[in-house]
């Protein structure tokens, strides 16, 4: 079998590339390695927290695990979006200096799951915007957008996430 098969136009399967589970927000495209990925949910109400940052929505309870769950949107400082039948729950697997924890992210959808290789993904360049460039692992062009690969364990340990989630035991 080939290790490589072409994705699209210019995305191609490698067998040694990495995974990455892709999403959206706002009509844009971002990817999380797949290997942080513990499950996808379909948007349920969760429990708030009261005087915490307004995209932190509060807490799910998992098998008896509490976890923190994100509004992306309002983490990158989008308008907010009422959830409907594609808003979805990714329960991802956080490393920070104090170990791992669980924590949810909200996003409007799941989008695709792709295997790159390493000459595929771009250096970020250092500019301002939504999301702060040291939340970004890299760009990968896609037929005519770019998928942002997101270091999530960058985002979920900056600022007040940092203090608002405690370490799983």
């Amino acid at each position: 079998m080939n290790s490589h098969e072409q994705l699209g136009d210019d995305l191609t399967y490698s067998e040694d590339g990495q995974q990455y589970l892709s999403f959206l927000l706002e009509d844009e495209e971002y990817g999380i390695d797949i290997l942080r990925v513990q499950e996808l949910r379909g948007w349920a109400p969760v429990t708030p927290i009261p005087e915490m940052p307004d995209y932190l929505r509060g807490v799910l309870n998992l098998r008896g695990a509490i976890i923190p769950v994100i509004d992306l949107r309002l983490r990158f400082g989008l308008p907010a979006l009422e959830y409907g039948p594609t808003t979805v729950v990714i329960v991802i697997k956080v490393q920070s200096e104090k170990g791992e924890r669980i924590m949810g992210i909200i996003v409007d959808a799941v989008a695709e799951t792709y295997s790159l290789a390493t000459d595929q993904i771009q250096v970020s360049p250092q500019i301002g915007g939504v999301i702060n460039s040291e939340f970004i692992t890299g760009l990968v062009a896609h037929d005519d957008k770019m998928i942002v690969l997101m270091d999530i364990d960058q985002l979920m340990n900056s600022g007040e996430l940092a203090v608002a989630a405690p370490v799983a035991g």
